[in-house]
């Protein structure tokens, strides 16, 4: 571990006395050197949380081919209980109180009467007494047969014996376009729900008061682009912000302690970052609360149950962070320091913020998480990944270079260990993230890391249109797909290779969603840079994806008015939309092609990869097509990312042809 760590004296609880599942039969030596399986695999341990008391954790355990949520007594030392997941893939967990875990999980399916497969999340609760799994919100039990997304909780009762679920209910069994409302569902008996707040038509949000009361009603009307907040004002309903706009300004993401007012994220004008503001409940009035930096946006909020506000994240490589308690912004800060260059992610906290579960990720850490409790030496929890070394993680570097226009690019570079000494010449691959509004940070990246243990720089540009830089460099990527942010990634293998450390000769663009749109567009509009192109999940017919976008949502929503602004500055014509469309450019790759996609996609449709296959296939270019079963847009089954990660090693081997000493 980090030399500074040790001087914390660590308590290490992976010990085989308290977690035996967690130490795998055979540790894995330095000198054995790993597979692409060993970095692809999903962690042996993840969504660490610890309960209200500070008393239990849970986690997700995948060691050994079994998934199982596990429940562990900090006091008694012992397993209290275990949920087998193998018909529930989680994809979060909590505790609502010391004796109820909150999983939230999806299952993409078919419904009868709908065309499509929906993707059918919601919540579950497993009561450790009883050892009983209840689903929270079944659809057609008083909610729309046909929604998504019901793993989200507004609040809870003072009792905790009810939780408060946004959930579209219909007025009768003929209403098709159901208006969203506030359902209250009991922990120990979810059957039969009940309305606790009628919602509008155009209702998207609920804030509760200590007493479980709405007190703000957060409404988007998307046929009169218009975004509106009511407050609770005595008996009555009063309207405190009113913007006409299509994509919406300010997100609310809570409440203020003293319940007064709005918490609101929204860009400052200033600085051209997104800030942290508090809207008064009475006069609608907004004020900055000083907690903006020039050099980072807030990027999320520290909210508990009752989504009162207590600190804010920064963007960044690395997060960073800001409480309003004094002593627990101190507590962070020093947590931090004790891991210089990595990544420090906050996960969990006991109520009163005595207990900190903490995740730790970087250039020597392929995930561990601690626990920091107050007054108390830090704990070692578990590894996440304990069969790959320290050492054996390859180190994550930042560079920043100036784009042909100008613009600063900022990127991270993956390096094969065994050439940190001498960056020179080597094999690379350009992996362009998601997104696009999204961003690389530093951790365990089980792609880079599986490319960079092959040999390969892998090189993860931040090109305009990522978030997480500010506005400008933000919006600088609209109407830019196959333009300027292509250009970026061009740029960075230029430099690179101009600098000697990349040989321009043996170069593959590797990319997963929005990036397998780029590897895309680099093999279309400049074959001539890329040895090979792989598009995991990715866009290839970004008209046909709009139309999809309208037919789901309809023509008039705003996620449509988002791809519209993002794509085309607001108007995406056919024209526009199939100029930038790998698709239509089969005829021009040189590359071989690899194509990877769930056949459950809802995110980016498995017929975008299909219809791509098919045209590389009757222009007679070299191009393999991977479908992945029963897999969704974010590869959630270790089966599916072994059978990636695997597919993806080997296809770039064939075409760079690393060094095998």
């Amino acid at each position: 571990m980090i030399a500074r760590l040790r001087q914390w004296k660590i308590t290490a609880l992976v010990a085989i006395l308290l977690f035996p599942q967690m130490v795998p039969a055979k540790e894995q030596s330095s000198t054995e050197g790993l597979t692409a399986r060993d970095y692809g695999t999903l962690p042996s341990i993840s969504m660490m949380t610890i309960s209200p008391s500070g008393e239990r954790i849970a986690y997700r355990s995948t060691a050994d081919g079994k998934d199982f949520a596990i429940i562990y007594s900090l006091s008694e030392k012992r397993h209290v209980a275990s949920l087998d997941l193998s018909e529930i893939t989680p994809r979060n967990m909590y505790f609502a109180t010391d004796d109820e875990l909150i999983l939230v999980a999806s299952e993409v399916r078919r419904l009868f009467g709908f065309r499509d497969k929906l993707d059918l999340s919601t919540a579950y609760a497993f009561n450790l007494e009883q050892r009983e799994v209840r689903q929270l919100l079944t659809p057609g039990d008083l909610i729309y047969r046909g929604q998504s997304g019901l793993g989200r909780i507004a609040g809870f009762s003072p009792d905790k014996k009810f939780v408060y679920m946004p959930a579209y209910v219909p007025d009768d069994e003929y209403d098709q376009s159901p208006r969203m409302s506030l359902v209250q569902v009991e922990l120990d008996s979810p059957r039969r729900p009940r309305v606790h707040f009628k919602g509008q038509d155009e209702s998207i949000d609920f804030f509760l008061d200590d007493k479980g009361q709405v007190i703000a009603h957060e409404l988007f009307d998307n046929r009169k682009n218009r975004h509106t907040i009511l407050a609770l004002q005595g008996d009555e309903w009063k309207e405190i912000y009113r913007e006409d706009t299509e994509l919406m300004k300010i997100s609310v993401v809570g409440l203020t302690p003293d319940r007064e007012s709005l918490v609101l994220v929204a860009n400052n004008s200033e600085t051209n970052r997104d800030d942290y503001f508090i809207m008064d409940l009475v006069t609608g009035e907004i004020e900055n609360a000083g907690l903006g930096r020039s050099d980072a946006d807030i990027e999320s909020t520290f909210t508990g149950m009752d989504r009162v506000v207590w600190g804010v994240s920064y963007s960044g490589f690395n997060p960073s962070y800001k409480f309003f308690d004094e002593d627990l912004d101190k507590r962070m800060a020093e947590i931090q320091a004790y891991f210089p260059e990595h990544s420090v992610w906050l996960r969990d906290w006991s109520e009163g913020w005595d207990d900190l579960i903490v995740y730790v990720e970087g250039s020597n850490v392929a995930g561990i998480y601690y626990k920091f409790s107050k007054g108390q030496a830090p704990v070692q929890m578990a590894s996440a990944r304990p069969g790959i070394a320290d050492e054996m993680v390859h180190p994550i570097g930042r560079m920043s270079f100036r784009a042909r226009d100008g613009m600063i690019i900022p990127s991270l570079l993956t390096i094969p260990r065994n050439s940190v000494a001498e960056l020179k010449n080597l094999p690379a691959v350009l992996m362009p993230h998601g997104g696009p509004g999204s961003y690389d940070r530093v951790g365990f990246d089980w792609l880079a890391q599986a490319l960079a243990n092959r040999g390969y720089l892998v090189i993860q540009p931040q090109f305009r249109g990522s978030t997480g830089f500010g506005l400008a460099h933000y919006t600088a990527g609209h109407g830019e797909w196959g333009g300027k942010m292509q250009d970026d990634l061009t740029d960075a293998v230029s430099v690179l290779a101009k600098k000697g450390i990349v040989d321009p000769e043996r170069v593959c663009i590797v990319g997963a969603s929005y990036g397998g749109y780029a590897a895309l567009a680099g093999g279309a509009f400049t074959p001539e840079l890329y040895q090979c192109v792989v598009s995991i999940n990715g866009v290839a017919d970004l008209e046909d994806m709009l139309r999809d976008e309208e037919r789901q949502h309809g023509d008039d929503h705003w996620v449509v008015a988002y791809w519209q602004k993002n794509i085309g500055k607001g108007e995406a014509s056919r024209d526009l939309l199939r100029k930038v469309s790998p698709v239509r450019y089969a005829d021009s790759f040189q590359a071989p092609v690899l194509l990877i996609h769930g056949e459950d996609d809802l995110t980016v449709p498995f017929s975008q990869s299909k219809d791509m296959y098919k045209k590389l296939k009757r222009a007679k270019k070299p191009v393999q097509l991977v479908e992945l079963k029963d897999e969704t847009h974010h590869l959630l089954h270790n089966e599916t990312r072994l059978q990636t990660v695997e597919a993806i090693v080997d296809f770039v081997d064939q075409y760079l042809q690393p060094s095998t000493e």
